[in-house]
């Protein structure tokens, strides 16, 4: 199994990894005027195969991104699907992967602007483990960098520029010792961590900012929400004061990379007992399940790269 990437998918067509570059004067490198998503795929030990979750969704969203910066890309989302599993296929990973897909502005005018300029689609995927490598669970700091407001640049679109300001978080919170922030919103409620979105946990519902609350509209959240349902758990959408979060019984972030991660501490205060709750505990273990095929009634939501044993690929 290889153990880094050796190809992508770059000005339609899988090409060497390190024949895939893009020239400096590029308008997507110098203004951020491009948009990515994040894709995960899981490795079933027991079935011997590579399961990508909730495919078909990431890139309806990618496409609708793509256009709020008008980018009409030339690939339908059956197109982007199909890719993703032969690029997966070619570098033959065993293992759980991380796929980035990214629709950028591909002219090399100067000049900041979003109309007349030609637009072009790459992807690439590489073995990817943990991102918050925590078992005991997350410990947190709430940021002094506030998340960028919809009338700004809406965090509901995965934008590249945008990322600063998660990434700004994102090390203030490293430097300081903790694993994540917390963003809050232009008027003070709790949006979202640098690159998750998150819950909470009182008097046993969980609670979770709504989509009008400057975050992304995560892909997993919509997923731990229904998980939640069939689970008989109750979840309100609603904005969450930073007060809130030290009288939490419990504290989850969830997202393509981070996945479920059940959160411990908030600036050195303890969630609820200081320990992973029942229910993060159990969201998370579901969740998991789920991504790697083992629940047989989402089945649906992951796709499969290899070919059953035995199966003529007609290649």
């Amino acid at each position: 199994m290889p153990s880094q990437n050796r190809f992508a998918f770059f000005k339609g067509k899988i090409v060497a990894i390190e024949d895939a570059k893009i020239g400096i004067m590029t308008s997507a490198f110098n203004y951020g005027t491009a948009v990515f998503e994040g894709i995960r795929a899981y490795w079933s030990d027991k079935e011997k195969q590579l399961l990508v979750f909730r495919l078909r969704e990431h890139y309806e969203r990618f496409i609708q991104n793509a256009r709020f910066l008008r980018m009409e890309l030339p690939y339908t989302c059956d197109q982007l699907c199909d890719t993703t599993t032969e690029l997966l296929r070619r570098e033959g990973y065993k293992t759980d992967t991380y796929i980035r897909p990214v629709a950028y502005k591909s002219g090399e005018a100067v000049g900041v602007r979003l109309h007349d300029l030609p637009c072009d689609c790459s992807m690439f995927a590489i073995p990817f483990g943990e991102y918050i490598d925590r078992p005991a669970g997350a410990r947190l700091t709430v940021s002094a960098w506030k998340r960028l407001d919809d009338n700004a640049l809406p965090a509901r679109k995965k934008i590249v520029g945008a990322y600063v300001n998660s990434a700004l978080a994102k090390t203030d919170a490293a430097l300081s010792g903790f694993d994540d922030a917390l963003m809050l919103s232009g008027d003070g409620h709790v949006s979202e961590a640098s690159a998750a979105n998150m819950f909470i946990v009182r008097n046993g519902v969980l609670i979770t900012p709504p989509v009008t609350a400057d975050i992304l509209e995560g892909i997993t959240r919509a997923t731990v929400i229904e998980l939640a349902r069939d689970l008989g758990m109750e979840t309100q959408e609603r904005l969450i004061d930073r007060s809130e979060l030290h009288v939490a019984e419990e504290m989850l972030l969830c997202g393509t990379g981070v996945g479920v991660m059940p959160v411990i501490e908030v600036d050195h205060h303890a969630i609820g007992a200081g320990k992973i709750g029942p229910i993060a505990r159990k969201l998370r273990t579901l969740y998991l399940a789920v991504a790697r095929g083992q629940e047989a009634r989402y089945r649906s939501w992951c796709t499969e790269v290899y070919a059953p044993e035995g199966a003529q690929t007609g290649r």
